[in-house]
């Protein structure tokens, strides 16, 4: 199931070496004002949808990605998060 958010941050970390005219990742990953105003606008866009009842998925989708991205652009690697969050795990 985690293959593909595996896959995902590989091509998100991949993409930091590619044209910011070519990549909308690189874009982001070089200005971390707009990745984490994206974050911001992605989140309103899942509450409203959540609100609403549609295009839930489609948002959760654009929310993760987005976060990501927000996470790398701030050299946030994903492997201490999911690290931390197995500490916190109840034995």
């Amino acid at each position: 199931m985690f293959k593909g958010l595996e896959e995902l941050v590989k091509v998100i970390r991949e993409r930091k070496n590619s044209s910011p005219d070519k990549s909308y990742t690189n874009k982001l990953l070089n200005d971390k004002n707009l990745s984490a105003e994206k974050v911001k606008e992605e989140i309103k866009e899942l509450f409203e949808a959540v609100e609403k009842n549609t295009n839930k998925i489609h948002e959760s989708a654009d929310v993760l990605y987005h976060l990501l991205v927000y996470l790398e652009t701030n050299e946030i690697k994903i492997e201490d998060i999911i690290e931390e969050l197995n500490k916190r795990k109840k034995k």
